[in-house]
């Protein structure tokens, strides 16, 4: 709990009475003070009478105190002021309160904050989970989705607060800073939220980082937690959606976990499994006998849903120049891809030594 906050109360209540009033920590000594040369004395004594006082407003020496609500069974800070009438008994009751209001809302705000950081990397015993949830009156089951925000190239640190402007709610809407480089946005949704929806959203963050600090993102979006123990998967996710993207989707700033298809699989597959795959599908010749232009060539007719009419339109060619391409292909590899299954084995092992070629480049 940051003092100047209590400071900040306990002055705006100076105004109202002639009263000195103040806030002592566990120790006793005076984090906050309407006599601000008070602020750092030792009361120990009065510490040790407030400990005693289960919860009730005691007089000490001259002084009315009052412990401040605390999740432990202890208190933390206590509130006291100056006599032992019953004006210094009505205005301790008061600043008790104010105070509360204060510590609470802060507390509530900064340790759900790092309740979910601890869930999201691992940092927590799922059996805590549950405990600590219902100490911050935090709704267990309320759906979320984490997006994980990368900062590419310049990294700023006022993304964080950027970011936060976006998402107002902060007792359902987290930002937390994971890294030098990484934010992860739990965001709570709806058991209805469209896809669609969320890369909006995604899409806003990016362009916001954007126009107001000039820093680049690729962002990650994870699948829908809707427990608080699923936060840890859903982050996970984000992290795997900017991997994969990284590879298999380079042009892409925006990747969501359940639209990776088939190179989630891939990248989950270990390095010598990929080239024993490689050294099977392509017997005659190795992939790396086809040169750049035929690669091309095939690319376009994939994105073309192996369309030889279309694809030859594309690429501004007779349609008998690609059929001949096409049958060179084939005499290379082995492989047609007018045919169904070839071409998923050939889009495949495409993908595979795209994958290869990444981890090779990692290792330098």
């Amino acid at each position: 709990m940051t003092n100047h906050l209590f400071s900040d109360v306990i002055q705006q209540m100076k105004a109202a009475t002639d009263r000195q009033l103040g806030v002592i920590d566990v120790e006793g000594t005076v984090v906050a003070c309407t006599d601000g040369e008070q602020v750092g004395a030792r009361l120990p004594k009065l510490a040790r009478v407030v400990a005693l006082s289960e919860d009730q407003a005691v007089h000490f020496s001259g002084k009315t105190v009052k412990a401040l609500t605390s999740y432990g069974s202890s208190f933390d800070f206590a509130v006291f002021v100056d006599g032992d009438d019953d004006m210094a008994h009505s205005l301790c009751l008061m600043a008790q309160v104010a105070l509360n209001c204060t510590k609470i809302y802060y507390e509530e705000k900064h340790d759900k904050a790092t309740f979910v950081k601890n869930i999201i990397t691992d940092n927590i015993l799922p059996g805590d989970i549950y405990i600590r949830a219902k100490e911050l009156h935090f709704a267990a089951d309320q759906k979320h989705t984490v997006f994980l925000v990368r900062q590419v190239g310049s990294v700023d640190v006022g993304a964080v607060d950027v970011l936060q402007s976006l998402f107002p709610d902060r007792q359902q809407d987290f930002v937390i800073s994971v890294n030098e480089t990484d934010i992860a946005v739990v965001k709570s949704v709806n058991a209805e939220v469209e896809q669609s929806e969320l890369l909006k959203l995604a899409s806003t963050m990016e362009e916001t980082l954007k126009s107001q600090i000039f820093v680049k993102t690729i962002i990650g979006i994870g699948g829908m937690a809707d427990h608080l123990r699923e936060l840890a998967d859903s982050y996970k996710e984000a992290q795997v959606a900017i991997e994969v993207g990284k590879v298999f989707d380079t042009e892409k700033t925006v990747i969501t976990y359940e639209n990776l298809g088939i190179g989630r699989l891939i990248y989950q597959l270990p390095t010598t499994l990929c080239e024993i795959f490689l050294d099977e599908v392509f017997k005659k010749n190795s992939i790396d006998t086809l040169d750049q232009e035929t690669l091309f060539t095939i690319n376009k007719f994939f994105e073309n849903n192996l369309n030889v009419s279309e694809t030859s339109r594309k690429l501004f060619v007779h349609r008998n120049t690609l059929v001949y391409r096409l049958e060179k292909i084939k005499k290379l590899t082995g492989l047609d891809l007018r045919e169904f299954d070839h071409a998923i084995i050939f889009k495949v092992a495409l993908m595979v030594k795209k994958y290869l070629s990444s981890r090779d480049n990692k290792m330098f």
